[in-house]
């Protein structure tokens, strides 16, 4: 029979079992403190965004999406064609004509681009002696000396210009085409000398770029990065519908901006909100509505009441460029844009004041600003031919910002004139709709020649 433990006995074994849990946990604090360091973690990758949801539809152009045929190239363009006619009926094997019929429809037309072989035309020079029977002494033709300053013509100057500039192949990219496609080995060296040559002659083009910008009615103008050595520059851009301007400067000012758009500004000035443009009146200026779509998309994020703001206002962009497109695609007249335009200021002038009593810092000092600037949001809807978002220079500015990733900017002040000339006429001549490598074509033989440079704004 057992005996049933006594108080003491069970209040001794409850002091054991404490005692032994007590010893465990210590033993396992112990362990903890005397292990090997765990090395530290990586820190843990961005997080993946959402798979996109399958749309069901094939790659490439889809239905109702318009096409882009092969355009075929006149007849003058044409050097060899062949002609295929048939030579008997396939459904009663009759001989058929060799003239077509007056009912026979035009035949079809397939044309086939290639290339002749490549290689430069290289033309020598030479400058013979003879020795004169009378007297003995020798007598030497000298080669002219306009001849002799030049080792490559002026149309492969421009073609090689023309990839620089237009497509970025560095020197010894344009050092090896040379050789591999034309066949005519060039030093590099001659490569940066051709390059300073084509940057004369299109000085004064350059200079026609920035007269005619600064006289436009509507300017985009637009900054990004650049180096010089490795020191920090700025590429500016001002852009009409026909004409792009570059400069680089050492500043992102007033003082920059103004060797560009001149010291007093003509027209109107489409950018976005940096703070050198603040020296411009409000009346000459147009704010761009795409900046401040990304601005109001951040605050969207911050939640709160700033994301209530945030989406007011991306409510009211959202309608302006409704009615801006319509009007745009011819679906309304101005005075109906207008009018339409009216109600959406007011709201979002209501907007922006409740964005003033916000407790959140950040959209309520966003707000206050873009109320100072309120008159240069609506520009596009007073003046005509504004547009209201500043794309234009970004875009004509994209093969610049594409150069710098490839390049790092330049090394010298003179690679810099260089960039800002080159791209002036091959974004002008875009625009234009003109041929680049036949413009470098004249001025490169103008320069040579002494004659009037080419013109790069058109009159009229």
């Amino acid at each position: 029979m057992e005996q049933t433990p006594c108080p003491g006995c069970r209040e001794r074994d409850a002091r054991i079992a404490e005692l032994e849990a007590r010893v465990q946990e210590l033993e396992g604090r112990f362990h903890d403190l005397t292990k090997p360091p765990t090395p530290p973690r990586a820190p843990s990758a961005m997080p993946k965004p959402p798979a996109k949801t399958p749309t069901g539809k094939k790659p490439g152009g889809q239905p109702g999406h318009p096409p882009h045929l092969k355009m075929l190239l006149p007849a003058e363009r044409v050097k060899h064609t062949e002609i295929y006619v048939p030579q008997e009926c396939e459904h009663c094997h009759q001989p058929l004509p060799a003239q077509a019929g007056p009912h026979d429809p035009p035949p079809l037309r397939h044309q086939v681009a290639e290339l002749p072989e490549l290689a430069a035309e290289i033309t020598e020079y030479q400058g013979h002696a003879r020795t004169c029977p009378c007297c003995g002494k020798l007598t030497r033709a000298a080669i002219p000396e306009a001849i002799r300053a030049h080792s490559v013509g002026p149309r492969l100057t421009a073609t090689l210009s023309y990839f620089a500039g237009c497509h970025g192949v560095s020197k010894r990219g344009l050092e090896e085409i040379s050789e591999a496609v034309f066949q005519a080995p060039i030093a590099l060296g001659t490569i940066a000398n051709l390059e300073q040559e084509m940057s004369a002659a299109l000085a004064p083009a350059h200079q026609q770029a920035v007269e005619a910008v600064r006289q436009a009615p509507v300017k985009h103008v637009d900054e990004t990065g650049w180096k010089q050595a490795g020191k920090k520059r700025w590429l500016w851009t001002a852009a009409t519908q026909n004409v792009v301007a570059f400069i680089i400067d050492v500043f992102r000012n007033i003082t920059a901006l103004r060797k560009l758009i001149g010291p007093t500004l003509s027209g109107i000035l489409c950018s976005d909100r940096w703070r050198a443009y603040d020296h411009v009146e409000l009346l000459q200026r147009q704010v761009c509505w795409a900046h401040l779509k990304r601005n109001w998309e951040k605050l969207q994020e911050r939640g709160g009441k700033a994301k209530i703001i945030a989406e007011r206002c991306l409510s009211v962009q959202k309608r302006v460029f409704e009615l801006w497109h319509l009007y745009r695609g011819g679906g309304c007249s101005r005075i109906q844009m207008d009018d339409g335009m009216a109600p959406l200021m007011l709201e979002l002038l209501d907007v922006l004041h409740a964005g003033l009593r916000c407790r959140d810092g950040k959209t309520k000092r966003f707000c206050a600003r873009l109320l100072k600037l309120y008159p240069a949001l609506w520009t596009f809807v007073v003046i005509d031919g504004v547009e209201p978002t500043n794309n234009h220079a970004e875009r004509v500015q994209r093969r610049a910002v594409l150069w710098r990733r490839r390049s790092f900017g330049c090394h010298s002040a003179a690679g810099c004139r260089f960039v800002e000339r080159i791209l002036t006429v091959v974004q002008s001549l875009r625009l234009q709709q003109r041929s680049v490598v036949s413009f470098l074509h004249e001025a490169i033989e103008a320069h040579r020649s002494g004659h009037p440079a080419p013109a790069l704004v058109l009159e009229g």
